[in-house]
Parts: C-alpha cells; structure tokens; sequence
C-alpha cells in the first residue's frame, strides 16, 4: 500500500473541495488536472523527530550563508561594499521565485518508487552542498552570485519538500504542535551553525562546508529512516500544461478570499522581518564598533540567547493554538512582540539592548511562524496540489526575501554623507510597521479560521 509507515495512522481521507468551495457554490474547473492526494495521517513520535531533524538540516545549510558566511566572504571580496550582499541574496531568492511554482508542480505529480516529495529533497540537497563548495572558491562577487543562486535553488527545493510532506501527512489536530517544533528547529539551526562557522573561521571553505555537509547529512536521514512511500499508486490524471504552468503561479482570491487574505499578510510582516535581519552583521558590527569579522562571536552569544525565547515562542504558541482552537491571536501576538524587539534594536548602541531586542524579535518571529504555518494548511485551496500552492505561499516569504535587501540599501544609505554610519535605526522601525501591519490582516480579515 502507499505511503504505508508504522509510525502513523490514518485520520481522514482528503477532502475534494475546500470549504470555501462548498461556500462560494459551483466553481469553473481547476487549471491544472486533478490529483489525488495522500490521507492525512497521525504521526507518532519517531516520525516527528526525523522530521525535525531534516528541518534543523535544511535550515542550517541555508539560513548560515544568508545569516553570516556570505557576508564575510562579500567583505573579503569587495570590502566596503556591504550593499553587495543584498544584491547577491536579492537574485538568488528571485531566481527561485521564478522557479518555484514550477518545481511544486512537478513535485505533485510525481510518481516515483521513493515517493513524490523524497526526490526533491535528495537533488535539493546535492545542487544545495555543491554550489557551496562554488560559493566558497568565487573569486569574484559575480561568480560568487551565480554560485549562490544554485544554492539557494537547491536547499530551498530541499526545504519545500519538507514543508510539502507536512501538509500531505499531517492531521489538522497535530498541526500546531508539528509547525511549532519544526519551527523551532529552524530558529536554532542558525545560531548553531553559526557557531560551527565560527569554530572554523581560519578556513572559508570550511565556514561553508561545515554547515553545508552537515545539514546534508541531516535533511537525508529522513527519508532514509521514514520513507515516504511509493506514490505510484496515486490517481494523477493528464499531463502538464502550458495553461496550468502559467496557473501554479498564482490563485483567485475570490475564490478563495481566506487563502489570499493570508498570503498578503504573511508578505507584509516578512517584509518587515528581512528589514530587520538581512544586514544584521554589518549592524552589530557598526552599533559594537567591531569588524565584520568578529562579529560572528557576537552573533553567536545573542542567538545562544534567543534559542530559549524562540523555542518557547514556537512551541507556546503552536501547542496552546492547538489547545485553544485559536490560532490568530496569536499570530497577531507575534506580531506585536517583534515591534516590541525591532524598536529596542532601533535605538540599541550597548550589547545588552542589542540583546534584549534580538531576543523579543526571536521569540516573536517564532510564534507568527508556527501558528501561521498551520493556519497555511488549513486554509490550502486543494491538498493535493500542496506543492504548487505552497510554493505560492512561498511567494509571500521569498518576494520580501528578495525585494527587502535590494530597498534595504537604499533606506540605510537615506542621508547619509560619504563616510558616514548606515541608518540602522530609520530600517529598523519600518520593518517594525510592517510586521504590525501583516499580524493584523491575519487576525481581522481571515474568517474560516478562529
């Protein structure tokens, strides 16, 4: 039988139609030909913790180059010229904006001995570890951005598949709790890669590989030790077309008002976070009066720190959102606690304020992202193409990714004589309007869900 484990139990089987559907009555046929979905499945424990391993893998051989490693390896290539990494991040994450829905919709249709979403994360992950060895040896800022590019393709393919699995498996009374822990895993993924960077700071292979290799290895156990099942068997109906390629890439939201109301307040408030995260080193480095260089221990400590708050965030947040059948308070809660952080890091000039903002941005990206995951899930347009609309939901997290380093430049740069110190503080506080403005759109216009 498919997708057949000893670990879970089947619940439900998937619904034909969304509860929206049922709403809006008679709706015009989909766009893209109709797949069946796996039945969502209570996962036991042993599955739950290979699932969070491979998301702490995949987190940390993507989140260490974005959050410290390529920034040092700008510094090395073009010193001075910080603005740099927001271009070299800025269009990798477009690159992969680009190809994402198309990489959704070839993963659901997938039909393979090992499942439909293992052979993504496995060539993720190769495209991913090899791109960091290109990263590592770029000669030149250009090469290094090429090189980049692939990474993020592969480790980002890597870690959608991941996501892809969750909402083909897991049942609606576990998804709290299942997003918070994975969330967790990909808070404190960073901070120990960092770490690990920084123990091998004399090598920049090294600061790369390390993390890289590691998270490898992590992401592969999983479907080594929980195999996902042969897909063969699934119902899949017609080819691909040139109309339902052009259709992955977006959604009606008057058909589906929930899941749009959802997407854009997800785009805002993570607009407001990549403000506020994207030149984070440089920022510490500036406010510290350091060099870039050693920053990294700084980086470090502050996020040693923040691994209790995120933890207790994410799983706060998830496991009461599943107690209470409450999910958007607390995404508005989030929210409002990253205000709270993103003002204090604004106006810090000591280490202490440096952490005590870090912190409350830590504990409140945790909560927005696990409560708001399984608010993702609960309000997909169709299950069985969880691939195709999570990677349009993906839009709404990569477009900010994308965009906010390219604005970022141009904000800390506003007023600012030659040779005169970023204005931190101006980016910081617009990011902390934005993550307001996207917890509220969650709370009030979402209705299917409480």
């Amino acid at each position: 039988m498919p997708y057949d484990d000893r670990d879970v139990s089947v619940v439900v089987p998937p619904p034909t139609a969304s509860p929206q559907d049922a709403a809006d009555g008679p709706t015009e046929p989909p766009a893209t030909p109709e797949i069946e979905a796996p039945p969502l499945q209570k996962v036991g424990r042993d599955y739950l913790v290979w699932l969070m391993i491979a998301s702490f893998g995949g987190s940390l051989a993507l989140m260490v180059p974005l959050s410290y490693s390529l920034a040092v390896r700008i510094s090395d290539l073009a010193p001075g010229h910080e603005e740099q990494l927001g271009y070299v991040t800025g269009s990798a994450q477009f690159v992969y904006l680009v190809l994402s829905p198309l990489i959704g919709l070839w993963s659901d249709r997938t039909r393979s001995r090992l499942g439909r979403r293992t052979p993504f994360m496995i060539g993720g992950v190769l495209l991913g570890t090899v791109a960091l060895v290109g990263v590592a040896l770029a000669p030149s800022v250009p090469l290094l951005g090429l090189a980049w590019v692939f990474g993020m393709l592969g480790w980002s393919t890597a870690g959608q598949a991941i996501q892809n699995v969750q909402a083909d498996r897991v049942s609606e009374e576990q998804r709290g709790r299942v997003s918070a822990l994975t969330s967790v895993m990909t808070q404190i993924a960073p901070v120990i890669g960092i770490g690990l960077a920084y123990g091998v700071a004399s090598s920049t292979f090294l600061v790369f590989l390390v993390p890289g290799v590691l998270g490898a290895a992590l992401v592969v156990l999983f479907p080594v030790f929980k195999p996902e099942g042969d897909s063969r068997a699934l119902v899949h109906t017609g080819g691909v077309t040139l109309r339902g390629m052009v259709a992955s890439y977006g959604f009606n939201p008057r058909r589906y008002p929930d899941f749009g109301w959802n997407w854009l307040g997800r785009f805002v408030f993570f607009m407001g976070l990549y403000f506020n995260t994207t030149f984070g080193t440089f920022f510490y480095a500036q406010r510290l009066d350091l060099p870039v260089k050693e920053v990294a221990g700084i980086v470090a400590v502050i996020g040693t720190i923040g691994v209790v708050a995120a933890a207790g965030g994410a799983i706060g947040g998830g496991f009461l959102s599943d107690k209470l059948g409450r999910r958007k308070l607390f995404a508005l809660i989030g929210s409002a606690v990253f205000v709270a952080g993103a003002v204090t890091e604004a106006f810090a000039h000591s280490l202490p304020q440096l952490i005590v903002g870090a912190v409350l941005m830590q504990f409140a990206i945790a909560v927005f992202s696990a409560v708001d995951q399984a608010i993702v899930f609960a309000v997909l347009p169709d299950r069985a193409e969880a691939g195709r609309y999570l990677a349009v939901v993906g839009f709404a997290q990569k477009i900010p990714s994308a965009v906010a380093p390219l604005i970022a430049p141009l904000v800390i740069t506003l007023g600012v004589g030659d040779g005169g110190e970023k204005n931190y503080t101006q980016l910081y506080l617009i990011g902390a309007v934005l993550a307001l403005v996207g917890g509220l759109i969650v709370k009030f216009k979402i209705k299917s869900v409480r």
